[in-house]
């Protein structure tokens, strides 16, 4: 029976190892790293065109709408975070 102890131990080490690292890897996932040239691009396309995402996707190569829009998702919500750090909740 021993053995049968240590196969369940080893399954639940591996299974958590797999969990641990699929945890890892979509944290990872979540932002994504575009160049300087890139961000200015992103800015400056989104500005005349809006949240069309393919269509500056389309200007940047080997981007996906995907991933321009997750890191438009994303910076925004860093200066948003700090908008609402600035500024005071009013108390009418």
């Amino acid at each position: 029976m021993e053995s049968g102890s240590g196969n369940q131990t080893g399954k639940n080490s591996k299974t958590s190892d797999d969990r641990e690292t699929k945890e890892v890897d979509s944290g990872a996932q979540n932002f994504v790293h575009f160049t300087e040239a890139e961000e200015d691009l992103v800015f400056r396309m989104h500005r005349l065109v809006g949240n069309r995402w393919e269509l500056i996707a389309g200007r940047i190569p080997g981007r996906t709408a995907e991933e321009v829009e997750k890191f438009w998702v994303i910076k925004h919500q860093d200066t948003s975070e700090q908008k609402k750090d600035v500024c005071p909740k009013s108390s009418f």
